[in-house]
């Protein structure tokens, strides 16, 4: 299956990304079918540049957009529709009770 998703570029700490179009199986610092964009998000707002006509054509092809990339047309206005909901995954919190020490009881001294 052929995916438009983000490929991370740019310097240690400063990430800019590329929207590239390849198979969903590679790797996305192999080679992509096409680029079809760039993402730097240090700008203020973030500078987003789309190649809509290609995009279209992928997405007319079969090509399925990843959550972020499906949000980032959305929001350009190069495809219809809502938002997708992003959710990521926690990992689980230690267990209160191991990691807190139990109160000690109060004693009462026994009367002879």
């Amino acid at each position: 299956m052929v995916a438009i998703r983000l490929s991370r570029i740019g310097k240690k700490n400063h990430p800019t990304f590329r929207v590239i179009v390849s198979d969903k199986k590679k790797d996305t610092h192999g080679t992509a079918l096409e680029i079809v964009g760039t993402v730097n998000p240090h700008t203020s707002p973030a500078t987003v540049v789309l190649n809509a006509d290609r995009i279209k054509h992928w997405l007319s092809v079969g090509a399925q957009p990843s959550d972020t990339v499906h949000n980032l047309l959305v929001e350009h206005g190069v495809i219809p529709g809502p938002k997708r909901t992003i959710l990521r995954v926690s990992q689980p919190a230690p267990a209160a009770e191991s990691a807190a020490p139990a109160a000690p009881e109060t004693e009462t001294p026994a009367t002879a």
